[in-house]
């Protein structure tokens, strides 16, 4: 939790022939100079695409070499490559029903199970589910992974990860429902954290937290992250995982509530590097955390972001935030 008392920033420097494509107001916090073996020290926050309602869910498609990633409130995936920018990759996405309904109804989180197939989490349809159709010939058919609990629909599951024993793990706020916490179709009285077996069985694993987030296991799959975004208890919380998968020993990571009263964004979606650091979304942009919970710096977006994704080899970061689609390039061994 200790911050380093010597801090400093690098503005990005910006080529003046390609200043277009770079975000201008983004800064590099770094807290350490430990930071400085992934982050570069000219460091550019490069702008793909931008004009969308809420981006959310990057997820890097390694054999397709693309980006997939959801606009929530358009109830669309975009798809963006190096040569083809970006294009329409999936609708519906989130809400496949007929009735029109308002709120955000599509699709949040985005994630491949062991099989390669695309896992969604889906706002307006309200569960956990797996398109059928493979990833270079998409199509909006689905197939329920998870849409109760104990006979009660859930909320709006918002983001996951997988075990590397094949188990799901997801947190299901209130965000996707037209009315939040006070929408009349709101079925469960808390909002929770669950996993679901190969038998898809539903287990909660806890509701201690009032708004469950952004979810991310450590590299050993020892440690669980959840994110809160509650502005009045804007925290991280880390949890061990059990040889059953269940949670233990919960505690507190690191608590943003002060933050989010100056800077823009709440705890959200996160990703952990392969050395251990989680990168997660929250007031400012992306904070960098030890697995000790030490904040080691902030990519400073200066939008409300939403989540992050890494590449395949970790040589490039993925920012979704407010209507853009960011890249920050960084250091690979």
């Amino acid at each position: 939790m200790k911050t380093s008392i010597l801090t400093f920033a690098f503005l990005f420097i910006l080529s003046s022939s390609f200043c277009q494509n770079y975000k201008k107001d983004a800064v590099i916090i770094m807290n350490s100079v430990q930071l400085s073996e992934i982050i570069p020290n000219v460091v550019q926050v490069e702008i793909l695409a931008e004009g969308f309602e809420w981006t959310e869910g990057p997820l890097w498609l390694e054999k397709e070499n693309k980006l997939i990633f959801s606009d929530i409130p358009n109830n669309s995936i975009f798809e963006w490559t190096e040569n083809g920018g970006i294009k329409l990759y999936l609708k519906p996405a989130g809400y496949t029903g007929k009735e029109k309904r308002g709120g955000e109804t599509g699709s949040n989180g985005l994630l491949l199970n062991s099989k390669n197939e695309l896992v969604l989490c889906q706002h307006g349809d309200r569960r956990m589910a797996k398109m059928n159709a493979s990833l270079s010939s998409p199509k909006p058919d689905y197939e329920t992974i998870a849409g109760d609990y104990n006979g009660k629909k859930l909320n709006s599951p918002n983001d996951a990860v997988y075990h590397k024993n094949g188990d799901l793990y997801f947190t299901d706020p209130p965000y996707g429902l037209e009315f939040n916490m006070d929408d009349p179709a709101k079925e469960l009285n808390f909002q929770g954290v669950y996993k679901v077996d190969k038998k898809r069985k539903v287990t909660l694993l806890t509701k201690e937290l009032s708004r469950p987030n952004g979810i991310a296991f450590s590299p050993d799959y020892s440690k669980l992250y959840v994110a809160n975004s509650d502005p009045d208890k804007a925290i991280w919380m880390v949890y061990d995982v059990d040889e059953n998968g269940m949670l233990k020993n919960g505690k507190q990571f690191f608590d943003a509530t002060d933050l989010t009263k100056t800077l823009k964004g709440l705890p959200d979606g996160m990703k952990v590097h392969k050395n251990g650091w989680t990168f997660a979304t929250g007031p400012g942009g992306i904070l960098i955390f030890t697995p000790e919970g030490e904040h080691l710096g902030t990519i400073v977006t200066n939008e409300a972001t939403a989540n992050c994704a890494f590449n395949t080899d970790y040589s490039e970061l993925f920012v979704t935030a407010d209507n853009y689609l960011l890249r920050v390039k960084l250091k690979t061994d």
